[in-house]
């Protein structure tokens, strides 16, 4: 982690009032779909992006989701916290995604797609890895936020371009030329936000999935192989999923549920 980079996340401001209600009810063994959703509830703003979230034709809801109790109830509170926390955490940041070649729309619908696509993957066979995958699959990418600003203020826009097209690997350029990559970047954001161990472990060890620890070693494989299926443009493509497919082989997930769910945001 370079000082610059280390300095800027020290500096970030701590998590709002909401996020703080959000992580201590779903924290809470007690807590039930109605105490989440009376938290959110009252924050009208944030209420309207979880909905525009949960709408979304990638989820394939035939009806409209139209209150946040529909939400909990057809999601779950873990993936309900996911959306609520990728709405939060982002206002938290000024984006600018052009040393990557993508604009702030396309940043979005990056984290979107990810996140679909885990949880069309994991709702049938691995759905109690989905309440820490959610929050993982839409927060993942973050990090290219802080490490854009730092190319952008050391005027390496240009290098940054010329290692993307050379290294054709994200994470590689990032480390050529800012020393650090994405993962590094949003598990230190997220530890310093003193958010849950296990969520920090699987974001950090996405791209290493054998250094995490024991218990999350699944859930960083499969974030692993989404993040290779939609690569940062968002485009699902032959390579991407061949790609992805090596890696479900190698981990021994299921294939089968992969394919459908590929179809499914499709």
């Amino acid at each position: 982690m370079t000082e610059e980079i280390l300095k800027k996340i020290k500096q970030l401001p701590p998590l709002p009032e909401s996020a703080l209600q959000i992580e201590k009810v779903y924290k809470d063994p007690d807590s039930t779909f109605n105490d989440m959703a009376k938290i959110l509830e009252k924050d009208p703003l944030l209420t309207a992006d979880i909905l525009r979230a949960a709408n979304s034709p990638l989820y394939g809801f035939s009806r409209e989701i139209n209150a946040i109790n529909q939400a909990v109830g057809l999601f779950g509170m873990g993936t309900v916290r996911g959306f609520a926390l990728a709405s939060i955490v982002k206002k938290s940041f000024a984006l600018d995604l052009s040393p990557y070649g993508i604009t702030n729309e396309m940043f979005s619908e990056l984290s979107k797609k990810q996140h679909a696509l885990t949880t069309a993957w994991c709702i049938k066979r691995e759905n109690t890895l989905l309440n820490i995958l959610s929050p993982a699959a839409f927060l993942v990418e973050i990090g290219k936020v802080l490490i854009a600003q730092q190319i952008i203020a050391d005027k390496k826009e240009s290098d940054f371009k010329a290692a993307l097209n050379e290294l054709q690997n994200v994470e590689a350029a990032e480390r050529k030329i800012a020393s650090v990559d994405t993962p590094e970047v949003s598990a230190t954001i997220f530890a310093q936000w003193k958010f849950e161990e296990g969520l920090v472990d699987i974001i950090k060890n996405c791209q290493n999935p054998d250094a995490a620890q024991d218990k999350n070693k699944k859930a960083a494989q499969i974030l692993h192989v989404v993040r290779i299926a939609v690569p940062i443009n968002g485009v699902v493509t032959d390579k991407s999923l061949e790609s992805a497919k090596e890696l479900i082989e190698k981990y021994n997930l299921d294939m089968n549920s992969f394919n459908t769910a590929v179809a499914n945001i499709e």
